[in-house]
């Protein structure tokens, strides 16, 4: 069955102990709360994920959205749960006060859409991108749009949406046809066909924000020609209030392999009233502002689907009975043990968890930089955390999505025959999870942005900040008594790190080839190595906790990060092995070899 609780003990361990360090407290200072505050905040949220969102997953998966002559309308109860989403103000929890928004802590937005993912990801995808929009409008947009539009975007009256795709044409935004007219009055009227809108109609909310690349007449050729464009679904008044509708429609939703209740529509516009956000022919620029803020959500929705996928393996693990421990019976007085029990089992479920705290200190450490970048004055460390953000966010975007759909897969792995079911619901997170690896630019995407453009931007400033932070921690904590088993493991992937890097940077110097074609596996290094940095930092913090531990959650803590470091970061030295191994076994190979066996 489909199980989860919210983890608060890892999240508020995250934010007590492993953020600690003066920056998480001003922050929420910042939002005037205290760390009770924000902890009560969080378990309000947990309950309104898992009595509200969570009962309605396998049943919104089973009816979908409908469509109908422009209209969609999405599984029953949906509309009544999003009612209840707007009126605890969910929406506009981490979103801007000067618009309406209560201003918390970005880091918050990264627990609830956790909570939200693992709950019900089809429904986490309206809100999820109505706060992405309503950043880019924030940031981008005149004062007078700003006004009109984010107000009711943060209350969750109004949803947003983001229109970049189109039938010829996806990561490649420079071959986009929609064109967009100027008016006399300032706007400007948008035709052309965009696909794979998610919550491009929906029966939710009142009105939706359409956020959309277009050219313009005599706009240069490609990307450079390319600007953004709000387009509402209806017209509001200078007042607010709705006017007409916009000459726009849906023309159909897809009928896809997961996440069925959450509309993916084509959308028309034909001569659609719309305004420029941000400057003409600028609009990658501004739509990047959306685009990283959904490529760190949809990371975080990797973790949500690893995490509901460990839990309901967990509980079936230790309630379904199958043959006996190869120790000894465990159960002696029943007619067979739980399969928790046995090896393998009990391995994949370790591996999901490990995964899982990794990556959510990660994200979260992350998150907390986007924070910083917000508030801190020192140009220097303002620049550090926007740094850190720019170099992790494929990184978390790939690898995290990636972990969502393996441990979707050992879920259904450790069901058996009842996981390939559907009344269990764990084939749903399969299906579901395997969109993130997919939507927001492909992970193969992610690599290649990460090693062809993150790793050299700015002569490597990016990537010697995060070198230098692991060595200067490997380097202080040398003679540290509590990690003397566990850092030979971080230093062992590090040094893998380092060597592969140079070799790629060697490599692609003279052959692009080379450094690209090594890129996926080469981001997963990167990744667990990061994640061996996380945990050794979880480790020594446990140590020092280990006096106040009635609940043996530090125990557990140390238990875990050692599985990782002994059983899941030695992979390094496979990755290591086939990127230095170079790329020409498939780069150079030959084209009708693929055909080689059938043709």
């Amino acid at each position: 069955m489909q199980t989860y609780k919210a983890p608060l003990n890892d999240m508020k361990f995250i934010l007590e102990d492993f953020l600690n360090s003066g920056t998480s407290n001003f922050l929420l200072k910042e939002s005037e709360l205290e760390i009770e505050d924000f902890n009560f905040i969080l378990e309000e949220a947990s309950k309104f994920c898992e009595e509200i969102l969570l009962p309605l997953n396998q049943s919104g998966d089973k009816e979908g959205c409908t469509f109908d002559n422009g209209i969609v309308t999405t599984p029953q109860g949906f509309k009544d749960a999003y009612k209840k989403f707007v009126e605890n103000g969910w929406q506009s929890a981490a979103l801007d006060k000067k618009y309406g928004g209560q201003g918390l802590p970005y880091i918050f937005n990264v627990f609830f859409d956790e909570m939200i993912t693992s709950s019900n990801m089809g429904f986490g995808n309206y809100p999820g991108l109505t706060g992405n929009a309503f950043e880019a409008i924030n940031k981008s947009a005149s004062e007078e749009l700003k006004k009109l539009y984010l107000p009711k975007m943060a209350t969750g009256e109004w949803t947003g949406t983001m229109n970049l795709t189109e039938p010829q044409c996806g990561t490649d935004l420079g071959l986009s046809k929609a064109m967009a007219s100027p008016q006399k009055d300032g706007s400007y009227k948008l035709t052309g066909t965009k696909i794979f809108i998610t919550g491009g109609e929906q029966d939710l909310s009142e009105n939706i924000i359409h956020l959309v690349l277009a050219r313009t007449p005599g706009a240069p050729k490609g990307i450079k020609g390319i600007s953004l464009f709000l387009v509402p679904k209806v017209i509001p008044n200078r007042d607010g209030l709705l006017g007409e509708r916009n000459s726009l429609a849906c023309g159909s939703i897809e009928d896809k392999m997961g996440i069925k209740s959450s509309s993916t529509c084509v959308m028309h516009y034909n001569d659609a009233k719309s305004w420029i956000v941000g400057d003409l022919h600028k609009g990658m620029k501004a739509m990047f502002i959306m685009m990283n803020g959904a490529r760190l959500m949809v990371g975080v929705q990797g973790l949500g689907m690893s995490e509901v996928s460990y839990q309901s393996a967990l509980y079936y693990a230790k309630e379904r009975l199958q043959g006996r421990s190869l120790s000894g019976p465990k159960n002696p007085e029943i007619a067979a043990d739980p399969i928790i029990v046995h090896p393998d089992v009990r391995k994949n479920l370790l591996k999901m968890k490990a995964l899982n705290e990794g990556i959510r200190g990660l994200i979260s450490f992350t998150a907390l930089q986007v924070d910083v970048a917000k508030v801190e004055n020192d140009k220097y460390k303002r620049q550090r955390a926007d740094d850190w953000v720019a170099l992790m966010t494929p990184v978390i975007k790939a690898f995290s999505t990636d972990v969502g759909s393996e441990s979707a897969n050992l879920a259904v792995q450790i069901y058996g025959g009842h996981g390939f079911i559907k009344d269990h619901g764990v084939e749903q997170f399969v299906r579901d999870a395997r969109i993130a690896q997919l939507y927001e630019g492909t992970n193969g995407i992610q690599a290649l942005d990460f090693v062809g453009r993150k790793l050299p931007m700015h002569n490597g400033r990016l990537l010697k900040s995060f070198f230098h932070l692991v060595k200067e921690y490997i380097e202080e904590n040398a003679f540290n008594y509590n990690l003397k088993e566990n850092m030979p493991h971080l230093m062992k992937s590090f040094g893998r790190l380092q060597q592969t890097t140079n070799f790629l940077a060697s490599k692609g110097l003279y052959d692009p080839e080379e450094g690209a074609g090594p890129s996926t596996d080469y981001l997963k290094m990167f990744a667990l190595t990061s994640l061996g940095y996380i945990w050794v930092r979880y480790i020594d913090i446990a140590n020092k906790k280990m006096n106040d531990d009635p609940k043996g959650f530090y125990k557990a803590k140390i238990a875990t990060g050692e599985y990782f470091l002994k059983k899941v970061l030695p992979e390094t030295g496979s990755l290591m092995s086939s990127i230095l191994s170079g790329a020409k076994s498939y780069t150079k190979y030959e084209n009708e070899y693929f055909e080689s066996s059938f043709n």
